[in-house]
């Protein structure tokens, strides 16, 4: 079935019919309706290649978005999910681009085919080329996650730094001295993530100013690797009573490798970071926690996406959100703990 059956059926010609499907031209209201009551009939979609050649847009956004490991983990599904949700809403589809780098071959094909109308960017880092290539393209992006170059261009962000920061206070509050940080995988690090030296800098800012003794560590976004790095951390100071993570894939193991170790969440070992709600609301006990807004960073994105393309000479926009720690049942008062182990903790 094509736009020539349907003129013939309507009693028009096909130039009326595509004005009436694509409203460059405008048509009455009895050809309008003549033409939609053939197409009912018919059951007709327009073919979607043929309609991006004909007005210039595919009605789909791509969401580059790199597997931080061998996997997606739980909170980078949420953010896909939620931007798929969003999409939806403005009748917009999304094709998913496992992209880590600018000369990557699925982040070419999604630019030089002109596969999508726009782009939002995963997973950031401090010196990010995927954002530096589309900005000197001129193709309509937003980012979630924030460049060390933040005042230009439009994205969504969290900030960790503060986030990190007020864990820290929350924990100090409760007179935990000795404290913690588990970190994204060490290659994230090294590769610059944002939200992993965002979160360290943050922690570490923190913990000087209340005068605590810390050490960080990096960790795998797995089970395994959080009891392994949380066996790690009781081994190189016993005297710890809490800890700051990041890493919401891991949260699992350092729960089971505190069971593990005799530490009772929270009456002798108080646990928080940011993470996603849902996934804070998981373990037991339920992680006190800065509540990633997954779902309203996706809608934001997206909307920010929207408005670009419809306004192509729109100045920059940007969102910065701060959630509150949302108080659950991992954290609790300092209890004094053995100070048996090997080597001294760095004092900050």
């Amino acid at each position: 079935m094509n736009i020539g059956e349907i003129a013939r059926r309507a009693g028009v010609s096909r130039s009326t019919v595509s004005y009436a499907l694509s409203g460059k031209r405008p048509v009455s209201d009895d050809t309008r309706r003549k033409i939609q009551e053939v197409i009912d009939e018919l059951g007709y979609r327009p073919n979607a290649s043929a309609r991006a050649l004909a007005n210039g847009r595919t009605s789909t956004i791509g969401l580059v978005f790199p597997p931080a490991g061998n996997h997606y983990t739980g909170m980078q599904l949420d953010f896909i999910g939620s931007v798929v949700e969003a999409a939806a809403a403005y009748d917009y589809d999304v094709l998913l681009s496992p992209s880590g780098a600018d000369r990557d071959r699925s982040f070419q094909r999604l630019l030089g085919e002109r596969r999508v109308d726009g782009a939002i960017l995963m997973e950031i880092r401090l010196k990010d080329d995927r954002v530096d290539h589309l900005a000197a393209l001129d193709f309509p992006s937003v980012a979630i996650g924030r460049t060390a170059d933040s005042e230009r261009g439009w994205w969504v962000g969290l900030d960790h730094t503060a986030l990190a920061a007020a864990c820290v206070h929350h924990l100090a509050d409760l007179g935990h001295r000795r404290v913690a940080f588990v970190n994204r995988p060490e290659q994230l690090l090294r590769a610059g993530y944002e939200s992993a030296h965002r979160g360290l800098e943050g922690f570490t800012k923190a913990a000087a100013e209340r005068g605590l003794t810390v050490r960080t560590y990096c960790c795998g976004d797995d089970a395994a690797s959080g009891q392994a790095c949380l066996e790690r951390i009781l081994y190189d100071d016993p005297a710890t009573t809490g800890l700051v993570t990041l890493n919401e894939a891991a949260l699992g193991g350092l729960y089971r490798g505190l069971a593990q170790a005799g530490r009772h969440v929270p009456s002798d070992f108080s646990v928080t970071g940011v993470v996603a709600g849902r996934w804070a609301e998981t373990v037991t006990p339920q992680l006190t926690a800065a509540d990633v807004p997954a779902e309203e960073m996706g809608r934001r994105a997206v909307e920010l996406l929207v408005e670009r393309l419809g306004h192509p000479g729109a100045p920059p926009r940007q969102h910065l959100l701060v959630p509150p720690i949302s108080l659950r049942s991992s954290t609790g008062p300092a209890q004094a703990t053995p100070t048996t182990g090997d080597g001294p903790a760095t004092t900050l």
